[in-house]
């Protein structure tokens, strides 16, 4: 037989081999067991979560998640977030991971903000009910897994992070309202309380918790979204699906919060509410709390557009993603390469078919229609809005503006009015009952929303077929004519409206569907603030 010389292999490479088995195993540890054998959700199913529509509340519950400190824009968004704190009901504060920070999480930071919340709370209070103590906030202040997307996650077992197990216990709560669940960084650490619930309930309870939640996603910042997306098909889930390395982050309905001059993405849109000198003057140099409001290395308050849409305005586009409102709109579709449907961005551009993206007129006067403008439509009134709520943390009542209160038809709160009427009936909408609370002189505008409740496949807001594109022409045959020199033509209005200033109107619908009108109610103080209503009038098909 043959001798051969026995193979050496260097200490270091040895070492190597050795954390590379560790790794494997390591990871073959966090193997998540089989999913049941559970059917895919059937198209009925899929039509039944895009058609629904929640009740209205008057303080949606909510958890945070966010790789605050990986950047400054976390930070300014906890800020604005604690001044509207007593129109939510504030669940969970979790400090977690993103692709921009994999390795740590800085439940510090938060509580920094919460203490400098802490000094104008008690100025802050006077303003208005229900601004919870920093105690209190600080006592839900916690962390998600310590590493990077899935591979931090516990698929096995019982020990899962804080952040995972708060989410459970808030969905568990006996409340009917559903819990929003906000990812401003990597989303890890709801997928990992998913995979915990997946792992010691029974189908028929994962779903009830599923049902429970709402998420909204600042794109994906780990690789949990899709993991997610795939995993739990009936998640109600708004967002848009990305790479996580922010180079998608342009094509995103919420960079139209702030990103016009970053991403070049948001051409009509007025900058003057994010530049140094607006934001020094009206956020930053307003007492402690603003003092946290630190300078943006890339856009301002790129996580905000998630809760934007939970501030109770009037607009309660929380109840839907296709209403539409200072968080965006949003339309249920299967987003390319996604294994289900869900609320994202897209659609057909064609005229009268469902798209995600507003037409809104620029400050040059020009129509601009992009996902971005569904956010920045509503700027100049909620950094108005921001600016008073700063004013809040410094001023005595007197001193300060106060949002105007909206009534239409004699109905007040702030849940949208639902009227059915008939083809060519004048529909009376009155808003003369609405008052300010400091007296000011208030101006009211009504506008159509053509684009507000669009986007949900089995319910056009144009009753009858499909807009047929081009006049004729099939996906399957092709023939499809030329729309002559001036292009498709729009469809007719949904709605007429006999004016569009003064606190009463008539709106007449003129063909059959749904039509959304907004009345917008400025006072004239400074800042001037602004509160709406939605009214939502209905005809049916003859």
């Amino acid at each position: 037989m043959s001798h051969s010389t026995p193979l050496r292999i260097p200490t270091r490479v040895v070492f190597v081999l050795l954390i590379a088995a560790a790794t494997v195993v390591a990871g073959a540890c966090r193997t998540e067991a089989p999913a049941p054998d559970v059917p895919p959700p059937s198209a009925e199913t899929f039509a039944r979560l895009s058609e629904r529509v929640d009740p209205w509340v008057a303080r949606p519950r909510v958890v945070i998640m966010t790789d605050i400190a990986n950047e400054p824009d976390d930070q300014m968004s906890m800020v604005r977030l604690l001044v509207y704190s007593n129109q939510l009901e504030i669940e969970g504060l979790i400090a977690t991971t993103s692709t921009w920070m994999r390795a740590r999480v800085r439940p510090d930071v938060i509580n920094l903000v919460l203490d400098a919340y802490a000094q104008v709370h008690p100025t802050l209070s006077t303003h208005a009910d229900g601004f919870p103590t920093a105690d209190a906030l600080r006592a839900l202040v916690t962390t998600g897994p310590e590493g990077f997307g899935m591979a931090a996650v516990a698929l096995q077992g019982e020990a899962i992070s804080a952040g995972a197990r708060q989410i459970i216990e808030a969905a568990d709560r006996d409340d009917d309202r559903p819990l929003w669940v906000l990812a401003w960084g990597g989303a890890n650490t709801l997928a990992e309380s998913l995979a915990y619930v997946r792992r010691t309930r029974p189908a028929v309870e994962l779903e009830a918790f599923i049902s429970k939640l709402r998420v909204y996603t600042i794109s994906d910042q780990d690789d949990a979204g899709p993991w997610m997306r795939r995993e739990f098909p009936t998640l109600h889930y708004i967002g848009i699906p990305s790479t996580p390395d922010g180079d998608q982050y342009y094509l995103a309905t919420w960079t139209g919060i702030s990103g016009d001059r970053f991403y070049r993405n948001a051409d009509g849109a007025d900058f003057t509410t994010f530049t140094n000198a607006w934001v020094e003057a009206n956020i930053r140099g307003k007492g402690p709390l603003g003092a946290l409001y630190i300078l943006p290395c890339c856009i301002h308050e790129g996580d905000t557009p998630s809760m934007l849409g939970l501030i109770n305005n009037g607009l309660a586009s929380f109840m839907s993603p296709t209403y539409g409102g200072w968080g965006g709109r949003y339309v249920w579709r299967q987003y390319y390469g996604e294994t289900r449907p869900s609320w994202t961005q897209g659609g057909d551009s064609y005229p009268g078919r469902d798209n995600s993206k507003d037409t809104v007129t620029g400050i040059d006067g020009r129509p601009r229609t992009t996902d971005q403008a569904t956010i920045w439509r509503w700027r100049d009134a909620f950094q108005r809005d921001f600016a008073a709520r700063m004013d809040w943390t410094i001023k005595p009542v007197a001193e300060a503006n106060h949002n105007p209160i909206a009534v239409v038809n004699g109905q007040d709160g702030l849940a949208p009015i639902v009227i059915d009427t008939t083809i060519g009936a004048p529909v009376t909408l009155d808003a003369s009952a609405s008052s300010d609370p400091d007296g000011q002189t208030l101006r009211f505008v009504w506008s159509f929303y053509p684009e507000a409740g669009t986007g949900i496949p089995t319910q056009p807001v144009a009753a009858g077929p499909p807009v047929p594109i081009g006049g004729g022409g099939t996906h399957e045959e092709g023939g499809i004519p030329s729309a002559g020199v001036d292009g498709p033509a729009e469809p007719p209005a949904r709605v007429v409206l006999d004016r569009t200033t003064g606190p009463r109107i008539t709106a007449t619908m003129r063909t059959p569907g749904t039509a959304h009108v907004i009345l917008t109610v400025d006072d004239n103080g400074s800042p001037s603030l602004t509160s709406y209503r939605r009214v939502i009038l209905r005809s049916p098909a003859p």
